[in-house]
């Protein structure tokens, strides 16, 4: 049954991003080379609709092909020209795409903080490039080690992105753990969460002091998958029947918006108190979302 869902989908699904990621691409290339700053800013809408699009269509491809029942609670106002920063945890690549869901078109698009080599994703990372999502070295304590000059570069690249960003209707999409939740690194950090791995306050921090009051919200959303962590193939497959989605609006504290997180020891404490509670009330929601009865996550 699968191999005949995959033969149905995939040829669909290339379709979509090959009709979509070519005009992104001819747009993104008018942009760079118009003189007028007036002009390259007209881009932004055409890029941000082609996008949405995009998504719609793999969206239509869920409801038509799966029965996965997507349950969501929260009571955020959402307004598509709104400046948020978005927060969740992450179990599986399924998220992006119940993110997308939720989100496309009640607010703006998700841009997402993606690793360099994503650059070379073929289309995909095209079309990253095109949306300007912000490309990070996310370099590891190890390499900063070796060469200290590394420890500002992923800092200027979320100044330079969130510059663009002050212009338009945004939402920046921060998945605060780093990386998806397995049940060895939960182990292996002994995390005080049951469904969490601790957060990575660093990336939230740079993100608010270079926005400043361009960001009106924070939308900190939980996702919970009672049957157990996908995969994409279990989504292709029909393989997941519920999704769960919590969704809190939370206002930005004054006293964080703007610090010095990475010179400031006072103030990188207070913010990363700040975020442990933050994780505690989205442990204690996951586990809500979940039931009494079950297991912390083990997507691998």
């Amino acid at each position: 049954m699968l191999p005949f869902r995959l033969a149905l989908l995939f040829p669909l699904i290339a379709a979509s991003t090959v009709l979509h990621v070519l005009p992104l691409l001819l747009v993104a290339l008018l942009k760079v080379v118009l003189p007028v700053p007036r002009l390259r800013v007209a881009c932004n809408p055409l890029l941000t609709g082609l996008a949405e699009s995009w998504i719609g269509v793999n969206n239509r491809l869920w409801d038509a092909f799966t029965h996965t029942r997507l349950d969501v609670r929260g009571d955020a106002e959402l307004h598509a020209d709104g400046h948020y920063l978005v927060l969740a945890n992450h179990q599986s690549w399924v998220d992006i795409l119940v993110l997308q869901k939720v989100f496309n078109r009640r607010i703006p698009l998700l841009r997402f903080f993606l690793k360099r080599q994503l650059f070379w994703v073929p289309l995909l990372g095209l079309a990253w490039w095109a949306l300007d999502f912000p490309f990070m070295g996310r370099y590891t304590p190890k390499q900063v080690a070796r060469n200290p000059a590394l420890a500002g570069r992923d800092i200027e690249a979320t100044r330079r992105a969130c510059e663009k960003f002050r212009a338009i209707p945004v939402a920046i999409m921060n998945f605060v753990e780093g990386t998806r939740f397995t049940a060895a690194k939960h182990a292996k950090q002994g995390s005080p969460y049951r469904h969490l791995l601790k957060p990575k306050s660093g990336g939230v921090a740079f993100v608010l002091d270079a926005m400043g009051d361009g960001l009106h919200a924070i939308l900190d959303v939980s996702i919970a998958y009672p049957g157990g962590s996908p995969s994409l193939l279990d989504l292709l497959g029909d393989r997941i029947p519920e999704v769960r989605v919590q969704i809190r609006q939370r206002a930005i504290p004054a006293d964080l918006a703007r610090g010095d997180y990475q010179n400031d020891r006072e103030f990188r404490i207070r913010f990363q108190q700040w975020m442990n509670g933050l994780w505690r009330e989205k442990d204690a929601d996951l586990a809500a979302l979940l039931g009494p009865d079950a297991p912390a996550a083990t997507a691998d």
